[in-house]
């Protein structure tokens, strides 16, 4: 840069100078059509370029391809850093409904509320093996304060000694979750038990004491026949 004056007159050359700014606009021909690029050049040269609509960036010479690369490493460490250290655990809730129009009896649906990051997997086991018909899956939805919900369906036809698993996969988790189906509440459970068994124990007393009568009662009669068939006597009293 070199600078000379002249009479009243302040003259300003710049040789050997670097430039760079980035230009950033809206297209769109309707409200339903509009695309952000964001334009990076560097003395006058366009060296990248971020288009909405491919979604990503993209750089157009070799040097500004490879602080790309660098770019994106560092940005992509970053990000993983700070979605584990705001990552926050999904509560899941599994429940059945009786669906209209199915063609299977049952129907059963597992949510996942409060979750972050966005980024959630929620599958159904069938035995251990993962369901992929008669499934349905909503998107990730708000839940308020920056959380996410999401629920996902599975209609089927229940089988003896099968079993039901909710797998939640999401990056607040050290391992996937599996959620059992449980058709009834273990409380419920332990009262029918119960009153099963209160039942059963009632039962063998009432045979029990059903048998003891009908033997009780067939001894008197063997008596009562024995002591009319005498001869001696005239006139038959049973006692």
């Amino acid at each position: 840069m070199q600078l000379s004056t002249s009479s009243n007159t302040c003259w300003l050359s710049v040789t050997d100078v670097l430039f760079g700014y980035i230009v950033g606009h809206c297209q769109f021909t309707s409200s339903d059509d509009l695309v952000y690029l964001a334009q990076v050049y560097f003395n006058k040269k366009l060296m990248g370029e971020y288009n909405s609509t491919v979604g990503k960036y993209t750089g157009y010479t070799e040097k500004a391809k490879y602080r790309l690369q660098i770019a994106v490493l560092l940005y992509s460490t970053y990000v993983v850093s700070i979605k584990y250290l705001l990552a926050v655990e999904p509560s899941v809730s599994l429940s059945s409904f009786k669906a209209v129009d199915s063609k299977h009896p049952s129907t059963l649906i597992c949510s996942a509320y409060k979750f972050f990051p966005k980024q959630i997997r929620v599958t159904w086991l069938r035995n251990g093996k993962e369901v992929t018909s008669d499934v349905t899956s909503t998107e990730e939805m708000p839940n308020g304060g920056w959380l996410y919900q999401i629920h996902t369906v599975l209609e089927y036809t229940p089988r003896l000694g099968e079993t039901i698993t909710c797998k939640v996969e999401h990056a607040s988790l050290m391992e996937p979750l599996l959620y059992e189906w449980e058709p009834m509440p273990e409380s419920q459970r332990n009262k029918i038990a119960v009153g099963t068994a209160g039942l059963l124990l009632g039962l063998v007393i009432f045979v029990g004491g059903l048998i003891y009568y009908k033997k009780n009662s067939s001894g008197k009669r063997n008596d009562q026949i024995s002591l009319c068939l005498l001869p001696s006597q005239r006139a038959c009293r049973c006692i």
